[in-house]
């Protein structure tokens, strides 16, 4: 990448190695999210050692101009413009419950059929891209093998016992200790969260969530007749537990569902400590906790995340997850670890489902066995890392000044803050035009709220068609903006 420099011996070798790559990422040859070359490649390019090397890109990364990836390398991580990154909280009050959010949702699944055509913004889905599809494919033919009738008898109520022994095994890197008797297997993560709700809640009662909270989750308590309190939520950190505790002092609650890491839509992750808190306070006052960890493993960082189940020591939290957004979407595989709940879950599994799919539990189960999914999670985080760089590079470039955009540390999902004169619901259909879809904020809340703002997904494979839909997205701000 770079042409081979001469380098004094009394001078400070990595600050000329540094000033070089300093100068491409101000002239923007490197953009942000490149890839710089390898501390091993610089060494053998420069003829420096390998602690010089790795000096030249601290200094860089002292100065906020690359970011370290673990067990991937180093990224630019700088604009010519300055990210206008958001560090709030979100302010929801009465709950003012209507049908706009519910036609906005029904016309952006509308726009599934032109997947194809149109850049999809707009879904909380990974790309096929990024997914090991033929690998997936051989496992199935491997399953319709080796299963009694090929899969077609009905699997155990609680679950296939592999699949079981295999997320039981997972939760340690998350240090969840669990036996396949605790696990229960279900139709993915909105399917463990139904049952859950089902078994605890009845019509009248009332869930706290945050706000703004994924609206597959809204839909879903409204179908089931629960009353929603949308509790004020910090963009960097998660739910606000000051304000949790208020909204228990009322004696409003009857059950708290949180997404605790890099969460739908703003990818806020609930820190430790938090954590901790939050489940104490839930289990003194007797509110089950339903947890959703559907992108804890997606994380950017060193290593993932905890969960709050990992706190749990009374069997309060039920924790929901599933493979749909890191392995396979259609699959529909997901688990609940419902603690003393388990039961009662299992009665409703019962009661609805009988059972969950034979052959798509075996094949998740043979992937996660073999080791092959840790392997592929990693060049995934790899993937949506420098996704998300790009993706914040773009926005800031095409975007008006004042917009405002959250840093996630995982996850696939920016929070876009636009001007407040700009009603992205018009932005949606005004984008659609141009075979752009987006996810207004309008249908992450049951109050009128978020009109201004818009979710972005990042997990596809970055290229000039995500650029350029990222740019037409612009000019219509910059458009609307003029116009109003």
């Amino acid at each position: 990448m770079n042409k081979m420099i001469t380098l004094e011996k009394n001078n400070f070798l990595y600050q000329k190695i540094a000033d070089n790559f300093e100068n491409q990422i101000l002239t923007e040859i490197l953009k942000s999210g490149d890839k710089l070359p390898s501390v091993r490649v610089i060494c053998k390019q420069y003829g420096v050692s390998l602690s010089t090397a790795l000096q030249a890109y601290y200094f860089l990364e002292s100065k906020n101009l690359i970011q370290a990836r673990p067990n991937s390398g180093y990224y630019v991580n700088y604009s010519s413009r300055r990210f206008s990154t958001s560090d709030k909280s979100t302010q929801p009050s009465l709950n003012i419950d209507d049908n706009l959010a519910d036609k906005l949702i029904s016309r952006v699944f509308q726009e599934i059929a032109r997947h194809d055509e149109t850049v999809m913004f707009s879904l909380g889905v990974p790309s096929t891209d990024l997914l090991p599809v033929a690998k997936l494919n051989k496992a199935m033919v491997a399953a319709l093998r080796e299963l009694p009738a090929s899969g077609t008898r009905y699997e155990h109520i609680q679950g296939n016992i592999k699949l079981r022994k295999q997320i039981a095994h997972w939760a340690y890197t998350w240090n969840g200790k669990f036996t396949e008797s605790d696990v229960i297997t279900t139709a993915g993560c909105i399917n463990a969260i139904s049952f859950c709700l089902s078994s605890l809640a009845k019509p009248g009662d009332t869930i706290a969530v945050e706000s703004p909270c994924y609206f597959g989750v809204l839909q879903l308590a409204k179908s089931l007749g629960l009353r929603i309190m949308e509790i004020p939520t910090h963009l960097q950190n998660g739910i606000e537990i000051d304000e949790l505790k208020k909204a228990i002092e009322s004696k409003k609650i009857n059950i708290c569902l949180l997404v605790s890491n890099f969460s739908n839509p703003l990818g806020s992750c609930i820190p430790t400590e938090n954590k901790k808190e939050i489940v104490k306070l839930l289990e003194i006052n007797n509110i089950p906790l339903i947890e959703d960890d559907l992108y804890g493993d997606m994380y950017f960082g060193k290593q993932r995340p905890q969960t709050c189940k990992t706190f749990d020591e009374s069997g309060n939290v039920l924790l929901c997850s599933s493979v749909s957004k890191t392995l396979a979407p259609g699959y529909r595989v997901g688990w609940v670890i419902p603690g003393k709940y388990k039961d009662k879950v299992l009665n409703t599994k019962l009661y609805q489902t009988i059972s969950t799919t034979t052959l798509t539990q075996e094949v998740i189960a043979n992937f996660m066995e073999n080791g092959r999914y840790e392997h592929h999670l990693l060049k995934m985080r790899h993937a949506l890392f420098g996704n998300c760089l790009q993706l914040m590079r773009a926005v800031n470039e095409y975007f008006p000044e004042n917009t405002r955009i959250t840093k996630p540390s995982g996850g696939f999902m920016l929070w876009v803050e636009l001007d407040e004169k700009i009603n992205t619901a018009a932005l949606f259909e005004q984008a659609l035009k141009q075979k752009v879809s987006i996810a207004p904020g309008r249908v992450f809340t049951t109050q009128d709220l978020y009109n201004n703002c818009l979710r972005l997904n990042y997990s596809w494979i970055w290229n000039d068609k995500i650029e350029q839909a990222i740019k037409t997205l612009g000019a219509i701000i910059h458009k609307m903006l003029k116009q109003s």
